[in-house]
């Protein structure tokens, strides 16, 4: 058996484990876990197509398909309660997070991301001799992944 663990440290793998996207108003984790039945039900009711099956058979939400409305479909059909739609509760703390490669970090004009965003949570700051830079305003982002699609180099991560 081998310790993967041990070999992505010998190899320098010091990579953040993969967020896994659950529909929104997910319980934590380990309780959404125990509490999915693997029905499908939210998946076959999301309006967006957002939902998909991951490997385990399980929901998990995949932006380059849509992005969410927050319209709370996927949590009324959710029978076994792995999704709970708390009063005042936001859907979820992803938020979007604009990486290195992102055109305008490589003095290329770029707004996709900030068009696209309703919230206006992407902000762009002129910068001396280079392309105005992106920023997300985490206050106004509700990580609804509208941003995600449009990038044409693929630098939005929700997270």
């Amino acid at each position: 058996m081998v310790d993967i663990s041990r070999r992505k440290f010998l190899r320098g793998d010091f990579s953040a484990r993969k967020v896994v996207l659950r529909p929104p108003w997910a319980r934590a984790e380990a309780a959404f876990l125990a509490a999915c039945t693997r029905c499908c039900d939210c998946i076959n009711v999301c309006p967006q197509h957002i939902l998909v099956m991951d490997q385990e058979a399980r929901p998990t939400v995949d932006f380059s398909r849509a992005e969410c409305t927050f319209c709370g479909e996927c949590v009324e059909a959710c029978q076994p309660k792995a999704l709970e739609k708390k009063e005042g509760a936001p859907p979820w703390q992803f938020k979007a997070q604009i990486q290195n490669n992102c055109l305008a970090k490589t003095n290329v004009v770029c707004r996709a991301c900030g068009d696209a965003c309703a919230m206006q949570a992407i902000r762009f700051s002129p910068a001396p001799m280079a392309a105005a830079q992106p920023a997300v305003d985490s206050g106004l982002c509700t990580g609804c992944g509208a941003c995600y699609s449009p990038c044409p180099v693929q630098a939005i991560r929700i997270a």
